[in-house]
This record gives structure tokens, C-alpha cells and sequence, in this order.
């Protein structure tokens, strides 16, 4: 497994029991889980997702994530 230790993840639990993971750094990109571990795993995942299309369209990288990048 590969560990990502820049890309900072909130944990909140909603009134129903499901976890909502959210990255502060990319607004929107958000995940539910049935545990703390899943919804992190799908967060994450979706990040990736979301910074690559920014580099891919020329888009700038927010800052704190550039460190995922760096050659």
C-alpha cells in the first residue's frame, strides 16, 4: 500500500454513522465510507484523480499539495 502524507484529510462522522472524508485543500472533493479507513482509501483515490486533471489541463496545483510533485 502506498502511503500519500501530504494530501490532508478531514474525518467527519454525520448523524447517520457514515464517515465523510474531505480534502481541504481541493474544495468539493469529498467520499463516504463505512469506516474511517474506507472513506480516507476513496478520498484520496478521488484527489488524485482531481490533481491530475488540474496538471493535465494546466491548471496550477494548490501549494501545500506541489510537494506530491516535485521532482
Amino acid at each position: 500500500m502506498v502511503e500519500i502524507q501530504p494530501i490532508r484529510v478531514e474525518i467527519e462522522r454525520e448523524d447517520d454513522g457514515r464517515i465523510l472524508a474531505s480534502v481541504p485543500d481541493l474544495p468539493g472533493v469529498m467520499a463516504y465510507g463505512s469506516s474511517e479507513t474506507d472513506a480516507i482509501r476513496k478520498v484520496k483515490s478521488i484527489a488524485l484523480q482531481v490533481l491530475a486533471d488540474m496538471i493535465e489541463s494546466g491548471e496550477e496545483v494548490p501549494e501545500p499539495l506541489k510537494v506530491l510533485f516535485a521532482a
